[in-house]
């Protein structure tokens, strides 16, 4: 067909498509921002919005009490471990030192240093109570931060268990959400094919068949590209179905097609030749003719063969000769390629 174009028209009907092409891009950019919008008329659901907050608040409460009370215990445990080990060194050291002496003592067997002996042993005595006693400090903290851990960890538990309650809720509710979501975007996008097939089906070669395709490709693009992303994971089954349907529609509307245009040509080929001729655009048959087609039947034919004057499948005549210089041309032609006369037929309309 645009073999049979003027140039200029060839160039306004490239222009148009470039129309078309740059309206479904701009359509496609606001249906992409709408369709990634939709989630935004949902309320927007957290952990905390499902979890039981007073018990929440109350474990966290305890944890924190615990946590401090640990703290506290670990400080004050370390200062034990450090008085213990300072009193532990004070009572071996004085018991080398007593040591010592008693074996001095052994050596000289004096009776004069009888109270000394009791003042040493004393003073052993009150080292070891001083040792005990920061030994039983020691096991005091131990106790102190071992329920503060325990305490902890039940409190720990607690909150766990309240986050894996709430943690099923939120998931179930996301759910919901997303399927309310993916029904929004469906019930924006299934109408926008609707409206395509009709426009495909009634208006495609209208004066606004521009903007009609530029229609058709954003409603494609919008149902099985843009959609895609926001599929949940029954959304393929949707988004195949449909295109099932869809293939069937056009599959039936081009079956229907096509055996209406074979009912079309079998009559238009059991009608005179010149009744014909006249049915057919001029455009058609000069594009027909160029793709080496007989422009009635549409089945190929040798154009380049002198000797064929019509077809030897429909029987339409081909080629005929000028009336005025008698040059043999196409029969479709208005004009004769030779002197410029106008054609009979298109002088007797």
């Amino acid at each position: 067909m645009s073999k049979a174009l003027r140039l200029s028209e060839k160039w306004f009907r490239f222009g148009l498509w470039v129309v078309a092409f740059v309206f479904a891009s701009f359509l496609i950019g606001l249906g992409g921002t709408v369709v990634r919008n939709l989630p935004k008329v949902e309320q927007h659901y957290t952990l905390t919005d499902f979890i039981d907050k007073p018990a929440a608040a109350q474990a966290r409460e305890i944890i924190k009490q615990t946590q401090k009370t640990r703290q506290e215990s670990q400080d004050r445990l370390e200062q034990a471990r450090l008085k213990h080990n300072t009193a532990r060194a004070n009572s071996v050291s004085a018991h080398e030192t007593f040591n010592n002496w008693l074996a001095t003592r052994q050596v000289t067997r004096r009776a004069e240093q009888d109270p000394e002996l009791i003042a040493r042993t004393r003073e052993l005595d009150e080292l070891k109570g001083t040792e005990r006693k920061a030994l039983s400090d020691i096991e005091a903290q131990q106790k102190t931060l071992l329920d503060a851990q325990q305490a902890e960890a039940r409190a720990q538990d607690q909150l766990h268990e309240l986050e894996r309650a709430a943690a099923g809720k939120l998931a179930t509710e996301l759910r919901g959400q997303e399927l309310r979501v993916f029904l929004y975007r469906l019930t924006l996008t299934l109408p926008l094919l609707g409206i395509a097939g009709w426009l495909f089906a009634r208006k495609r070669r209208s004066t606004w068949w521009p903007f009609v395709w530029g229609f058709i490709y954003f409603a494609l693009f919008a149902f099985f590209v843009e959609l895609v992303p926001y599929l949940p994971s029954y959304g393929g089954y949707v988004r195949y179905v449909v295109g099932i349907v869809i293939t069937v529609l056009v599959g039936r509307y081009a079956i229907i097609a096509l055996n209406r245009y074979l009912e079309r040509q079998k009559l238009a080929e059991a009608l005179p030749d010149v009744e014909r001729r006249k049915e057919l655009s001029y455009d058609t048959a000069l594009a027909r003719l160029a793709k080496k087609v007989c422009p009635g039947c549409e089945r190929p034919v040798d154009l380049t063969n002198t000797a064929i004057v019509y077809c030897p499948r429909c029987g339409i005549c081909l080629f005929d000769h000028c009336a005025k210089c008698n040059e043999r041309k196409s029969a479709f032609a208005r004009f004769c390629h030779a002197c410029g006369a106008v054609a009979r037929e298109s002088a007797e309309r």
